[in-house]
């Protein structure tokens, strides 16, 4: 094994964080490979299998895998999302840096398996409520997330555990839709553990939206949609002002 390390960004290092040691992964959508590298490299997966849609970034890919000598741990395979891959041939799948509901189409598609897979890596770039919303329906539980600034842009990503492998939902009597909502949009563990960094997405947030009020004030049904969401920014506010995320 060639000795040079491989450096992520913030980002991708948080990405990499949330993956379970000791698991078989995928990286769908690997680009230039280096996430798959680092999980072999720090002994956090024995085996990846990176894919990639278009064959220009899984030849590069190869070419950095062989380049640190980790072709004997890491599999490289064109693929559109996981067509490529058996049933219960890995573990986990990592998907990072694409937009929420091509994240459900990938894992939609494909049903038989979704199921085979114990642990979601998601980093979605957008639409986040459908995301998590899509995973508690089809019996994923969200064990951990993080955020990440960078860039001046903000990064949420999630760790997902199947907990119901026939894909039914699992309830939560406790929770109302509502709180519910507020959980799919800014994220049950971020809010829970009082995130550091969603405290600074709830104010560029808010402080967004109260831009935005000021220009469609005449605006009645567009108003209204500022005005709840600005709410729900209190709301938030208010869960993680209270020990343990209590009720809004």
């Amino acid at each position: 094994m060639d000795g040079r390390k491989i450096h992520l960004s913030n980002r991708m290092a948080a990405v990499a964080g949330l993956v379970p040691g000791g698991v078989t992964a995928c990286d769908i959508g690997c680009d230039h490979g280096f996430v798959a590298i680092y999980l072999v490299q720090e002994h956090i997966c024995p085996r990846v299998i990176a894919t990639d849609i278009n064959e220009g970034p899984l030849s590069r890919a190869r070419e950095h895998i062989e380049g640190v000598g980790l072709s004997a741990y890491i599999e490289t395979r064109l693929s559109d999302g996981l067509e490529k891959l058996a049933a219960g041939e890995v573990e986990c799948m990592i998907a990072a840096g694409m937009g929420g509901r091509l994240i459900v189409k990938i894992l939609e598609d494909y049903p038989e398996k979704r199921q085979s897979l114990r642990y979601l890596i998601l980093q979605p770039q957008s639409e986040l409520s459908c995301v998590r919303g899509y995973l508690r329906e089809r019996g994923f539980v969200i064990r951990r997330e993080d955020m990440v600034l960078e860039d001046g842009k903000f990064y949420p990503m999630m760790l997902a555990e199947a907990v119901n492998a026939g894909g039914e939902p699992s309830p939560d009597a406790e929770k109302n839709a509502y709180l519910e909502s507020l959980e799919d949009e800014f994220g049950p563990c971020l809010i829970r553990e009082r995130n550091p960094v969603l405290f600074a997405y709830l104010d560029w947030w808010e402080e967004l939206q109260n831009r935005i009020l000021k220009e469609v004030l005449t605006y009645p049904n567009r108003r209204d949609q500022v005005e709840e969401e600005l709410r729900r920014i209190r709301d938030v506010r208010r869960r993680m002002d209270t020990d343990g995320g209590g009720a809004v």
